[in-house]
């Protein structure tokens, strides 16, 4: 086994959009809520902390508007998580 330590965030958002498949994209409350549902708002900051780091890596891309942000330590507002490689997910999501 791997000797890094167990991420319970890291492991929800990466399965999570993994699961979505490329064009699509999670709020990161359902994130949150897979690693506690019932507390799940106190898990909220981890997730964008982690969001961030995973931005940063390339392993996921952090939209807004359906568009990458292009700075992942000041963006603001309401946010989605996906796999990199979207260009415009208005077109594929639900019209937003």
């Amino acid at each position: 086994m791997s000797d890094a330590p167990k991420n319970p965030v890291r492991d929800a958002i990466l399965s999570l959009t993994a699961a979505k498949g490329a064009g699509k994209t999670i709020a990161p409350e359902d994130a949150a809520k897979a690693v506690s549902p019932e507390n799940f708002v106190r898990v909220l900051k981890d997730v964008r902390a982690e969001a961030v780091r995973l931005h940063k890596a390339g392993t996921i891309s952090i939209y807004r508007k359906g568009k990458p942000v292009e700075d992942p330590d000041t963006f603001k507002g309401v946010y989605r998580l996906g796999l990199p490689g979207m260009n415009d997910g208005r077109r594929e999501g639900d019209g937003g």
